[in-house]
């Protein structure tokens, strides 16, 4: 017999019992993985794939990190009868209670054939399973070593007036032999420099301009049974409280996790021309080259690559062990502003004009001839980083442990002939090796569940600038973090308390921060806590609340983060939703005269257009100077929304929605803004409001399935990002139409189109090619 596969990528109808639902699984498990999303959602999460995904990031439901992770998780999948603990408190919308009632329930029962019995056992409701089916898959203990199941995908997006090649992206599972996994995904990239190195000549970096090159990110090889785990390629791995080593984006990491994922492209087009003038009287991207925008081509991380093992559980007479370890050796690619040259600056953190980023020029035939500097590109195979790393951990049982973990990492730099180093504001710690150690546990009885993790991390960065550890920045520091569960019935109350060194400078941890970013990093000059409530006080509701509060000690300013959201079940058909958010980066200057900015902050993904700003909003350019780093904003924004979803027949969807938002936005350059001199502020509208930015949208998204293979998804948003005033900031219209249809089970085509209106009266958007915007993606899988 063959494993069952996970649910086909549509939306599955509403109203069918849980037969529909266990039928939706049996078509899909072998399918290979699917994924199981991190556990805090900001709303119910019930999604069939990536465009539902994309469909909740772009109307704001979801952060862009919440997005990443669930597409992450929606590749890989959970196995619903042999996934930990750990695993299934992944799963969206779920509790720890249930997470242990479906562990009590495949114990008693051997085996979970049917995850339909999980809502007949009463361990889960309908919408529950129905929100997780995409994300799980079963494969039977009897299935035939020679039994294989997978799929391929391609994917490609095109926009006018763009003469390139579409960018296109491959990607592939397979399984067989029970336990053995194969994944691989191929890349076409068209808007990424290549072959940087150093420029004797000019004393900086050349590299080949942007044409169409493939690239092979992802692939890897995998062997996991009830005891072990053994990858070889690309993958994830993470343990504890996410602070010593984490880079899987699971909110309870604990082990490896293989990685084939290449993230949907960007919904907005990039700049076709990317260059300044540089040895040039003018630069090439002056004229109509410079206003044409193009399709992005698809993005991905570059997290880990080597091997990993694992033994997941080494019984003893009382309790079980696991041991990890890891190497991983990969050419990493860099943001082109977080570069700079350590042999004429001797602190990334000087205003000096000599620790500006070193300029990328455009390689030419005659190596002596004047050219032009490339401008927000990513560099590929920058540097070479070797990062080794275990974890030993000793179980009391599945809720209680305690457990160790430490890693390493060298850079060696790949441009030829001169070493360069990292900015303060990049992820990685400049100045040569890092790494942190650190332990865990955790305890777990009852409704409580407690977890706990104390690092301490190691770094060059003072020995880099030349001065005593004690009397600078760097050399490492120490970090903690305390989180607790309690669960009553359908009600969770979390708690976590958490403290990170100024000089606690790791890039592999990843536990819960605010928003801010202190030199690359969130979890970093930080000591805060959080309180966060989800549950269903009946049937017909469900409420989810948080207040994030945090203090940083190298400034002393006080943050708050707070979230507030209800849905409530008038009837079957009509389910309506209000919620709020408020955020304040500093609580001792409050005002709309204080700039709020973006929270973008410092991205890890590799595209070619990699934090151009193409990608995000003109609110984040407004708080970028010119050396591409992002600006510490001080301001505030309170966000209002409120949604009505209809369900008039059970094959159709209709949800209106909007949204309000007040920003501070002063346009007025602040002097106080912290690391910021007016030569280096870019990209500011001279004036000064008197009141907050006001900024509004409003959204009608319409969805169908008139008969089970075919998905109907339309939408259409309108975004006035300054309600004062259509010549500061973006008002657009913005309109698709995605079509999917799913032959027999095994071939599934997709076509999208979209139609992007500019309604602003900017000079840039005035200038702007094409405009409007048509924008079309096609997407063939097949199965097997």
């Amino acid at each position: 017999m063959s494993s069952r596969p996970a649910p086909c990528a549509s939306r599955r109808p509403r109203g069918r019992g849980a037969i529909a639902v266990s039928l939706a699984l049996g078509l899909g498990a072998a399918l290979a993985p699917a994924r199981a999303g991190a556990a805090p959602y900001e709303t119910f999460v019930d999604v069939d794939d990536e465009d539902d995904l994309l469909e909740l990031s772009t109307a704001g439901d979801i952060s862009g990190e919440t997005f990443d992770t669930l597409v992450e998780l929606l590749r890989r999948g959970v196995n619903l009868n042999s996934a930990s603990r750990e695993e299934l408190f992944t799963l969206p919308n779920l509790t720890y209670k249930q997470v242990d009632g479906i562990i009590r329930y495949r114990q008693e029962a051997g085996f979970i054939y049917d995850p339909a019995a999980l809502v007949l056992a009463g361990v889960l409701d309908r919408d529950q399973l129905e929100a997780i089916a995409a994300f799980i898959y079963i494969v039977e203990p009897n299935r035939r070593y020679s039994a294989t199941s997978g799929k391929v995908r391609l994917r490609t997006a095109w926009s006018p007036p763009d003469r390139r090649l579409p960018a296109m992206v491959l990607d592939g599972q397979v399984q067989t032999l029970r336990h053995l996994r194969l994944g691989v995904a191929g890349v076409l990239t068209r808007s990424r420099v290549d072959d940087v190195r150093y420029d004797p000549n000019r004393d900086a970096l050349s590299a080949e301009q942007p044409r169409p090159r493939g690239y092979l990110p992802k692939v890897y090889v995998q062997w996991e049974d009830d005891n072990y785990n053994v990858l070889l390629g690309t993958y994830r791995i993470g343990f504890g409280q996410r602070l010593t080593f984490d880079n899987t984006r699971n909110y309870t990491p604990n082990g490896i996790y293989r990685d084939n994922t290449i993230y949907p492209r960007p919904v907005r087009l990039t700049r076709l021309c990317k260059e300044s003038a540089g040895e040039l009287a003018s630069s090439p991207c002056d004229g109509d080259l410079g206003s044409t925008y193009v399709t992005p081509d698809f993005r991905w991380q570059e997290t880990l690559q080597g091997i990993a093992a694992g033994i997941k559980k080494l019984e003893l007479p009382v309790g079980w062990m696991q041991a990890y370890a890891w190497t991983s050796v990969q050419a990493r690619s860099v943001y082109q502003y977080k570069l700079y040259d350590p042999a004429i600056c001797d602190d990334p953190r000087s205003d000096d004009p000599r620790c500006d980023a070193p300029a990328i020029y455009k390689r030419q035939p005659d190596p002596f001839a004047p050219t032009s500097e490339f401008s927000y590109q990513t560099l590929p195979r920058m540097f070479r980083e070797v990062t080794s790393g275990g974890n030993v951990s000793y179980f009391f049982n599945r809720r209680s442990w305690i457990g160790a973990t430490g890693y390493g990492t060298a850079i060696k730099w790949l441009t030829g002939g001169k070493d360069y180093d990292f900015q303060e504001w990049a992820r990685q710690p400049f100045g040569g090796p890092f790494g942190a150690v650190g332990l865990n546990g955790a305890w777990g009885h009852r409704w409580s569940d407690l977890g706990i993790e104390v690092t301490r991390s190691f770094d060059s960065m003072a020995r880099a600038t030349g001065v005593n550890p004690g009397d600078s920045k760097g050399g490492g520091g120490f970090a903690a973090i305390l989180r607790h569960t309690a669960t009553f019935g359908r009600h969770e109350i979390e708690t976590i308390v958490r403290y990170y060194d100024t000089e606690f400078a790791n890039p592999y941890a990843r536990p819960l921060a605010s928003p801010d970013v202190y030199e690359g990093q969130r979890a970093r000059d930080e000591a805060g806590a959080r309180i966060r409530y989800t549950g269903k006080p009946n049937k017909a509701s469900n409420i989810r609340t948080y207040v994030n509060a945090w203090v940083s000690p190298s400034t002393k300013a006080p943050g708050i983060h707070a979230y507030l959201r209800g849905d409530y079940l008038v009837t079957r058909w009509m389910l309506p939703a209000l919620w709020v958010e408020y955020r304040d980066k500093d609580m001792r200057k409050t005002g709309y005269q204080y700039c709020y900015g973006g929270d973008v902050g410092v991205s890890d993904l590799v595209s070619g257009d990699d934090l151009d700003g193409d990608s995000y909003s003109d609110e984040h350019l407004l708080y970028t100077n010119v050396n591409g780093e992002p600006v510490r904003c001080q301001g505030e924004q309170l966000k209002f929304n409120v949604q009505l979803a209809f369900m008039p027949h059970k094959r159709v969807r209709i949800v209106p929605r909007y949204q309000q938002r007040f920003v501070g936005d002063p346009l007025k350059v602040d002097p106080d803004l912290p690391g910021l001199t007016p030569d280096l502020y870019n990209n500011v509208v001279q004036g000064e409001r008197t009141k907050y930015r006001r900024d509004s949208q409003a959204w009608l998204t319409i969805s169908t399935r008139p008969i089970d293979p075919l998905r109907i998804r339309a939408r259409i948003r309108w975004l006035s990002m300054d309600t004062s005033s259509n010549e500061l900031l973006e008002q657009s219209l913005w309109n698709y139409l995605d079509v999917a249809y799913l032959f027999k089970k095994t071939f599934m085509i997709q076509v999208r189109y979209d139609l992007y209106f500019w309604l602003d009266k900017r000079p840039s958007t005035l200038e702007r090619i094409p405009r409007p915007e048509n924008r079309f993606l096609v997407a063939l899988e097949g199965r097997f």
